[in-house]
């Protein structure tokens, strides 16, 4: 691929070309990322090209992808999900000039979609007969869905602690999942081993250098949606780091590629005991474990895979990072879901409930343009969206009990 021009790592700066290694560094272990001629992209890639796709999904961008042949990506749409001017939650919030990104509205309702929907089709450009990944769902139900009709067999690793409908999605796809007795982290590590050991192609986050470039291209639509201009803040919730440190690399393609001028600052929400990256961007930098325990599985993480990654990413956009409670997580699924009309899963509502905690520290002020990024629907994990809402009226099918229970709850008023 010309377009291409190797990895980097992330730690050390080491190049390689693209055959010389598939994960990371050789020299360090640091995570790698993709590099790209941008002088060449750019006689491809302009305002005038993209305005001129009629596709939408993340492969109108393929021009900025590691991906050669279009006709060879996984045969499911991903991406260009709805930017929404989030008005009325902007107004109770005090920042006039909020939206919110839905990425629960991708196939398997996660941003995670975008990663597996590149690392798959990298799987099938190597011909690689069997792929394996390590999640606390979301990752996992991606990549069995990208998979479920190809001839390539899908290996899951995930924690028993796992919700189930993220479980079923897993199997209903044919992927074969294997549940551990255990955290995400000790998923995480056995799938690697298991990948070293029988020669499957591995689609960890933190780990695949090419989950990152699925994850930018939820940059590049935020562009297009604001008239070609980056928000001045995009807040999103992080766990392993991958998200933050993938929407940041899209928004500085971009800038290279003359498309944007000005870059956003990037705002990590973390769960306050999942807040590994938080504690290294506020400390000496360095990564260290935290216990992860959190209501918010997809943020549950005690060791950031990509955690270099994502502080990098921080500094570099002079942005800054959130911890938020689980109370604080479960009381903003209502308020997303009853403010602009998004159901969002535990992960997701902390990121409105980190905006909502940096604006009344003064960290963002009204005037800002701010985009939220909501990276899954609530309907995956039903039972904390329960917690935050109690539970339903339950009467006899009598009008005189309705009445009844009207007058009592004062339903009408409310």
């Amino acid at each position: 691929m010309r377009k291409v021009t190797g990895l980097q790592c992330i730690r050390c700066g080491k190049e390689y070309k693209l055959k010389e290694t598939k994960y990371t560094c050789l020299s360090c272990g640091g995570n790698l990322q993709v590099t790209y001629d941008y002088n060449l992209i750019k006689k491809r890639l302009t305002y005038k090209t993209l305005d001129a796709n009629p596709e939408r999904s993340i492969w109108r961008y393929l021009d900025i992808l590691p991906i050669e042949d279009a006709d060879a990506v996984p045969p499911v749409q991903v991406g260009w999900t709805p930017l929404y001017r989030a008005e009325k939650l902007g107004e109770s919030v005090g920042i006039s000039n909020l939206y919110i990104k839905d990425d629960g509205r991708n196939p398997t309702c996660s941003f995670k979609d975008r990663a597996s929907a590149v690392t798959v089709a990298r799987a099938l450009e190597l011909e690689e007969p069997v792929i394996t990944a390590a999640s606390t769902g979301n990752a996992a139900a991606s990549l069995a869905c990208q998979t479920g009709s190809l001839d390539m067999k899908t290996i899951i690793f995930v924690p028993k602690s796992a919700p189930a409908p993220k479980v079923a999605q897993l199997l209903v796809f044919g992927a074969h999942v294997v549940m551990v007795d255990g955290t995400y982290d000790d998923a995480f590590d056995l799938c690697v081993s298991a990948s070293k050991e029988y020669g499957w192609y591995n689609r960890n986050t933190g780990y695949n250098p090419f989950t990152r470039e699925g994850k930018k291209t939820c940059a590049f639509e935020i562009c297009e949606q604001l008239d070609w201009e980056a928000p001045d803040k995009v807040v999103v919730s992080v766990g392993d780091g991958n998200i933050i440190s993938g929407l940041w690399k899209g928004f500085m393609d971009f800038n290279r590629l003359g498309i944007i001028e000005k870059l956003p600052q990037m705002v990590a929400v973390q769960a306050e005991h999942s807040n590994a990256i938080k504690n290294a961007l506020e400390g000496d930098g360095e990564i260290k474990p935290v216990s992860g325990q959190t209501v918010a599985d997809s943020i549950s993480v005690s060791i950031p895979r990509d955690g270099m990654a994502a502080v990098q990413a921080l500094k570099e956009s002079g942005g800054f990072a959130v911890s938020v409670t689980d109370a604080e997580i479960l009381s903003a699924i209502p308020e997303l879901a009853r403010g602009v009309n998004v159901f969002a899963e535990p992960a997701a509502s902390a990121a409105y409930a980190g905006l909502k905690k940096a604006v009344a520290s003064g960290q963002i002020k009204d005037g800002e343009t701010v985009c939220v990024v909501i990276t899954g629907n609530g309907l995956k994990d039903i039972n904390s969206a329960m917690k935050a809402v109690g539970k339903p009226y339950l009467i006899k099918p009598r009008l005189e009990d309705l009445k009844q229970l009207v007058a009592r709850e004062n339903i009408i008023a409310r």
